[in-house]
């Protein structure tokens, strides 16, 4: 975006009723100038990226709940909420990048956000004036968008050393398969980026397959760098991608680890962690000796970490949004051995506001060149905001099973509750790239079973029971599962089994001597795959040009009962 289309763009906002003053109060230099150095020990940190090497919309959601200790607590706050909590001013760049309000007019105001070459400008900026600062990543970097389904990963493995990421841990990395990220990792990470993983083991003698901590230091401060990888990958996507492998939490075992690095030396210890804010949370309670967990997986963007208290001192814990659009910097100041003070900056990374590093940009052009002609056909123009992200449909998800039902002939239509998939403004045109944004993964398979209102009802506990279930420990995936077809109520206090009531077909409930024909896709079992089927978006690309034009869409909610007043839904 020029100066010209951002001038534009803020006219329209203002039109929406955005305020110009704030609009066009800052320049590049101006907005990132309040991230002054601090300290002598600093690290920066994304996650979540998603492959999304090119700058992007990336709505944030409208509806975050949460439940039991959680509910009313960061990062389970939305839109006004979120801003009174943590004090930004409505209109402002940071009220666009971190709430869904006014979304449209924003993002025309202040344009897209994002893109690694933007990124690496800024990681640049931030490192000049930081010597010896550490570039962290949290994961799901290999994975989401055509390019990095069609290169294996590579794309990004080769824009991760590029930007110089130091460190990094993994999730979705793990769906290319183990021998793949085995062969990153020896060779293409080899001497560049330390690959940290402490809680994943062989299956047969409980060995550490990758390093569990690196020290590194920072002007004379030894800094040690836990991992903790997705703990639940074997349960949210298909074991047999990692057959020998085992995950989980491993709490004592991560206890150990921060207490050898203690004992090697380090004076700060950081765990770069995938396990999603609400288990850090707990987690930090109850393992001591962590100065900070700098965490990713739930997309949060958190502008302020939330400090835990646990019997040996207390633990900072941050979440640092997704797709690209934000970089934390945690800046230390350790003296005697110990911190004594810090600063915490969520800094959005608009597009507009930082010129693209030349070595990315050209690294970018060079690996989408091969696939333009795809990656740039035309599939329909949307008349609507389209996106995903949230405890329940979006409008990108609600077109997905719009198109299983009807190109599968089906009555309901299930879609994986993932956080991840960009966003598109009125207007644009929904491109092959913009599809795969939403669908790319190593098990696309879309699969039409008949089910009983028995089977119905326990897949939509079971997913509800992971999202809503008041222990952090036991929430082991992405979002509710989205729904097209169907109505239901569901109550996320309820216990489980309770919490999904009144399944609806065409306005009548599900009977129970009868079957349903159900669409869905990304299955986990290996039968599945072996059984194959058509990838999700060869058939949402076949219902998008025959659809030409998308309407604004009609969300098939739940109905949501006992959340009245929660700071987590709009």
């Amino acid at each position: 975006m020029n100066r010209r289309e951002f001038v534009a763009g803020a006219a329209a906002a203002v039109a929406s009723g955005l305020p110009l003053s704030r609009a066009l109060a800052q320049d590049g230099a101006a907005f990132y100038e309040a991230a002054k150095p601090f300290g002598n020990v600093s690290v920066l940190h994304f996650t979540d990226c998603h492959a999304q090497l090119l700058p992007v919309y990336f709505r944030e959601p409208s509806v975050n709940l949460g439940v039991g200790a959680a509910a009313g607590q960061p990062p389970h706050l939305v839109g006004e909420f979120l801003l009174k909590r943590f004090g930004i001013a409505a209109g402002t760049r940071e009220a666009h990048a971190l709430t869904y309000l006014d979304f449209e007019a924003a993002a025309r105001a202040f344009g897209a956000m994002g893109g690694f070459a933007h990124l690496a400008t800024l990681v640049r900026q931030l490192k000049a004036s930081r010597p010896g600062a550490l570039l962290l990543d949290g994961g799901d970097t290999w994975q989401g968008s055509a390019t990095s389904l069609w290169t294996r990963g590579q794309d990004m493995i080769d824009a991760q050393k590029l930007l110089g990421v130091d460190v990094m841990t993994g999730h979705w990395e793990f769906t290319y398969g183990a021998a793949r990220v085995q062969e990153v990792v020896a060779k293409d990470f080899a001497g560049n980026i330390d690959f940290v993983a402490q809680n994943v083991k062989t299956a047969d003698f409980g060995d550490p397959v990758f390093k569990p901590y690196v020290i590194r230091e920072i002007n004379g401060v030894a800094v040690a760098v836990v991992g903790q990888a997705f703990p639940y990958t074997p349960i949210a996507n298909p074991r047999y991608f990692v057959a020998q492998w085992t995950f989980g939490i491993q709490e004592e075992e991560l206890q150990k680890v921060v207490d050898e690095a203690r004992e090697k030396g380090a004076r700060v210890v950081i765990l770069l962690s995938h396990n999603g804010m609400d288990v850090d949370l707990k987690l930090a309670s109850r393992v001591t000796g962590i100065d900070a967990i700098l965490g990713g997986h739930t997309h949060d963007a958190v502008p302020q970490p939330t400090l835990v208290a646990n019997r040996g001192g207390r633990t900072l814990v941050t979440n640092a949004g997704s797709n690209g659009k934000f970089l934390a910097v945690l800046d230390l100041q350790v003296t005697g051995g110990r911190i004594t003070d810090y600063r915490y900056r969520l800094l959005p990374v608009f597009s507009a506001l930082l010129a693209p590093e030349a070595q990315l940009s050209a690294h970018i052009a060079r690996v989408r060149a091969p696939y333009a002609a795809r990656l740039g056909e035309s599939l329909a123009t949307t008349e609507a905001l389209l996106y995903r992200r949230g405890n329940f449909n979006g409008t990108f998800d609600q077109l997905i099973v719009d198109a299983l039902i009807a190109e599968k002939n089906a009555q309901i239509a299930f879609s994986p509750g993932f956080r991840w998939g960009t966003s598109l403004l009125p207007g644009q045109a929904v491109t092959m790239d913009h599809l795969m944004d939403q669908t790319a993964i190593t098990y696309p398979y879309v699969t039409v079973t008949d089910m009983s209102a028995a089977t119905i009802k326990t897949i939509l506990e079971d997913v509800a029971d992971n999202l809503f279930n008041p222990d952090p420990y036991y929430q082991q995936g992405g979002d509710m599962v989205r729904v097209g077809g169907l109505r239901y109520a569901i109550d996320p206090n309820a216990a489980m089994g309770n919490r999904i009531t009144r399944m609806e077909l065409d306005g009548r409930p599900l009977a129970a001597g009868k079957t349903y024909k159900v669409a869905g896709w990304a299955p986990v079992s290996e039968e599945a795959k072996a059984a194959g089927g058509e990838p999700i978006w060869d058939v949402c690309a076949r219902y998008l040009r025959l659809t030409k034009s998308i309407k604004p869409r009609r969300l098939e909610l739940p109905v949501i009962e006992g959340m009245a007043g929660n700071p987590g839904m709009a």
